[in-house]
């Protein structure tokens, strides 16, 4: 099952702001990005997969459940 950011972002038990700090993004941002508004570049998308520790493949970034 694919999980969006903000639900891996609470499985990690981080804050909007630890996560955009480790992914080296704004929290504005990652909050984009989590309501599926703006979509991450490729460098950025690695760094999400590192912070993460899954693969993109794994990531639902259109927010549909």
């Amino acid at each position: 099952m694919k999980l969006t950011l903000k639900a891996l972002r609470i499985n990690k038990g981080y804050t909007q702001e630890k996560a955009a700090m480790l992914i080296g993004v704004s929290v504005e941002t990652l909050a984009k990005y989590e309501k599926g508004i703006t979509y991450p570049d490729i460098p950025t998308l690695k760094k999400i997969e590192d912070v993460y520790e899954t693969s993109y493949n794994e990531i639902n970034f259109l927010n549909i459940k």
